[in-house]
């Protein structure tokens, strides 16, 4: 026997929330659509959305996207998918673009290190804007034919083509770590830096050699992986001369090999050979004996870029200014050896 269907429930309306909250409709868009500040006060915006969760309103994305010609879709490329540091922007930015009904889709390019195929082509259509994190100088040519919005993170301030940038403070994460080493008596150092052609690893060998002006420092350097970073330091220490005290790595991985190395080559960490890292990955912790590291906060910068291109999107100015990196000083770090 046929029963005839049950009548679904009437999804809530904005004109429901407005009359539960006592305000208009324009208003309750206004707080929705998170461009009340200025415009709306505090408690009311805060009386839209207590009305919205109550009645369990969600606003039409789709009917909205189509008004506002957007797809609320953002596009995140990192040179590499293996490196949690990356993982980490990530979750920051989505975490922010969730808050305001945006996805992102993550997009690495080829090898981790460029150039990336352009990505437009088949999906300019369906993005709002791009976020890009310290990609290699190469990589950033595929950014160039685009009219989308381009927010770089870890990147060339002066560099052209992006309407916003965001940027850790790397020059004073790496002289935090001379002044460390110094400080414990330091005077001959190893800079283990990336291979990598980056603006990024470039701030950071600028840095480092303004710090040590007046010590001895060689540079080496190295592919972004443990056994590439071990052969390059066993090279080193491996020549003839006075042997450095401390090594700088420009990453956590390259010096997770410089440590592997000295453990070959029957040097002790830290009472030979000092060791510090940059990023403070989960292997920082792993590794025995623990690395000092320069912290860098990985989900605030990501959190940033995502911010800054939803204000790009709305014509507002992104905030400004680094953001502060820290070192820390663990296992791995010690007193310079007695010549």
């Amino acid at each position: 026997m046929h029963t005839p269907e049950q009548p679904a429930a009437t999804r809530p309306t904005s004109r429901d929330v407005a009359r539960a909250a006592g305000v208009s409709q324009a208003t309750v868009s206004l707080v929705l659509g998170d461009k009340w500040r200025g415009r709306v006060s505090e408690p009311t915006a805060a009386a839209v959305r207590e009305a919205a969760a109550a009645l369990g309103y969600r606003p039409n994305l789709a009917a909205r996207n189509l008004r506002l010609g957007r797809t609320r879709t953002a596009l995140l490329v990192v040179p590499a998918l293996t490196n949690e540091f990356f993982a980490r922007v990530y979750t920051g930015a989505a975490t922010v673009a969730a808050r305001h009904g945006f996805g992102v889709v993550l997009y690495p390019s080829p090898d981790g290190v460029g150039p990336a195929r352009d990505p437009f082509a088949s999906a300019r259509a369906a993005l709002d804007g791009v976020i890009a994190s310290s990609m290699a100088t190469d990589a950033l040519k595929a950014f160039g034919s685009t009219d989308l919005p381009l927010v770089m993170l870890d990147s060339d301030p002066a560099g052209g083509g992006a309407a916003a940038h965001v940027n850790l403070d790397i020059a004073d994460g790496m002289r935090q770590a001379a002044r460390h080493l110094l400080a414990l008596g330091h005077r001959r150092f190893l800079h283990l830096a990336s291979a990598v052609p980056s603006w990024t690893f470039d701030v950071r060998a600028a840095a480092l050699a303004d710090a040590l002006t007046g010590a001895s420092v060689t540079p080496v350097r190295a592919p972004l992986d443990v056994q590439g970073a071990r052969r390059a330091v066993e090279r080193a220490l491996s020549g003839p001369g006075p042997r450095p005290t401390a090594i700088v790595c420009d990453d956590d991985i390259l010096a997770a090999g410089a440590c592997k190395a000295a453990r070959r080559l029957g040097l002790r960490v830290p009472e030979d050979l000092s060791v510090t890292g940059f990023d403070d990955l989960a292997l920082a912790t792993a590794v025995e004996p623990e690395l000092t590291t320069v912290s860098l906060p990985a989900e605030r910068i990501g959190e940033r870029g995502m911010a800054a291109l939803l204000a790009v999107l709305d014509g507002r100015e992104p905030e400004r200014g680094d953001l502060p990196v820290t070192l820390t000083v663990r296992g791995s770090t010690g007193p310079a050896p007695a010549a």
